[in-house]
């Protein structure tokens, strides 16, 4: 029976609902506040090396800005002064 159906029938509360009681009746009730340990154990890895990654690619911009600065103001041509004779 597709997804679809079911949720004709329950709603997407029910489909939570029956979730829950599925998840219950594989891990038992003893196992839950484990699996949540670790799901939250998980997701709290997961948001940290998003942060790391975020602030490591913000310094590897900020330093491309200053290499690409380096380099501008390096290969910038000194201003020669016009030669008011005409010449």
């Amino acid at each position: 029976m597709p997804a679809g159906v079911l949720a004709n029938v329950f709603g997407p509360d029910g489909l939570i609902i029956i979730a829950v009681v599925v998840i219950v009746l594989l891990f038992g009730g003893s196992k839950l506040p484990e699996l949540a340990r670790g799901l939250g154990s998980a997701s709290h890895e997961f948001k940290k090396g998003l942060s790391e990654g975020e602030e490591s690619s913000k310094a590897a911009d900020a330093a491309k800005v200053a290499e690409a600065t380096k380099v501008a103001e390096a290969t910038k041509d000194p201003e020669v002064p016009k030669d008011s004779s005409g010449s």
